[in-house]
């Protein structure tokens, strides 16, 4: 899934097509994908071979590997149509005011996790010491994860309960989950939730994100997007 050329343009329909051929267990090895239709080669690797965990999450990653956080060298970026770009370390970036909440984690792909305990920052208190300029519109997510990127309005980003999250369930981030920061915004699907975020740049359009490229909506509303 790295080479955005060999891929196909595929969506929730095309997913739940390919996983309605038996693929509901809970183990989604390899071997399993290579004997279904061509439609699932797109997905394989995003899928980790093993066990869905019993919490219902299920991890996706774009790249060979998940990003590793080291708390000594990690910077937030904040930058773009801003007055004064910001590099905040991960103690900076926890001691902004904190919020919290509990919400539900939605899947584009059809599963759900329910009342997820969530704490971290809201993006107005995180935007507030750069000083977004009049032009802004748009915030873009770059994750350490490559080449993977995704956006929100700032609209969206300052709906009350979207944030930028370090801890789950009472736990800083684990790596799986996107340590040490992703995106939170419960009334979208997980894809705009983006994990391991490293800079965000401020702007005045919406470049389309990694699964928008791929066909996926740009706004990504649960319930009222991508086919639904």
């Amino acid at each position: 899934m790295t080479e955005a050329g060999s891929e196909r343009a595929y969506g929730r329909r095309t997913f739940l097509a390919v996983t309605g051929a038996g693929l509901s267990s809970l183990l989604w090895a390899k071997p399993v994908w290579h004997a279904v239709s061509g439609a699932a080669r797109p997905l394989e690797r995003a899928l980790p071979a093993g066990i869905v965990p019993s919490s219902g999450w299920r991890i996706y990653t774009v790249a060979a590997s998940m990003p590793r956080f080291d708390p000594t060298m990690w910077r937030l970026r904040i930058e773009g149509l801003v007055d004064s770009p910001l590099a905040l370390t991960y103690d900076e970036l926890r001691r902004l005011p904190r919020a919290e909440q509990v919400s539900g984690f939605h899947c584009v792909t059809g599963w759900s996790v329910k009342d997820v305990r969530w704490a971290g920052v809201r993006f107005r208190d995180l935007l507030a010491a750069a000083r977004p300029q009049p032009n802004a519109k748009v915030l873009t997510f770059v994750s350490a994860e490559r080449p993977y990127v995704d956006t929100l309005s700032l609209s969206q980003a300052e709906l009350r309960d979207a944030m930028l999250a370090y801890e789950m369930d009472g736990e800083p981030l684990r790596r799986e989950h996107g340590a040490p920061a992703r995106v939170v915004i419960p009334e979208m699907y997980g894809y705009k939730n983006v994990k391991w975020v490293e800079r965000i740049v401020v702007g005045d359009h919406v470049e389309p994100g990694y699964w928008e490229q791929r066909g996926y909506d740009v706004d990504a509303w649960v319930g009222r997007s991508n086919g639904l």
